[in-house]
């Protein structure tokens, strides 16, 4: 069963080249392991989602311009897909361990860890 996801998590990203922290603001004021919740609308780029150390996408063209990998500039501009059916936090999706993010470059943003392991969601 996908567990919750809370701030703290771990994220991996298939053109990043190291892994990088979710961060959640604690808006809602729902908590797991004295962790804020996340929602499927924690996905701001730099703000949720930091970095992956480097990209390596062919679609950015920063590589392509490069011909290697750069430091990587998340480019996350939709919601997570596609949030806990049953389980809502503040009025949105609650954020489960089997969704996904897209970057702008191609890149397929998946949570590692979720930050927490007692709470199990549908």
């Amino acid at each position: 069963m996908p567990q919750l996801v809370c701030s703290g998590a771990v994220l991996q990203c298939t053109f990043g080249l190291a892994t990088a922290q979710l961060v959640v603001l604690p808006v809602s004021q729902v908590y797991s392991s004295n962790q804020p919740a996340a929602t499927i609308l924690d996905y701001a780029a730099m703000t949720s989602v930091l970095p992956f150390g480097m990209c390596n996408s062919p679609s950015n063209p920063q590589v392509v311009a490069a011909k290697g990998p750069v430091p990587c500039l998340p480019m996350t501009t939709s919601p997570w897909t596609p949030g806990s059916p049953t389980v809502r936090i503040g009025n949105q999706a609650a954020l489960n361990t089997v969704c996904t993010l897209g970057c702008t470059w191609g890149g397929v943003i998946t949570v590692f860890h979720a930050g927490q392991q007692t709470v199990n969601l549908p």
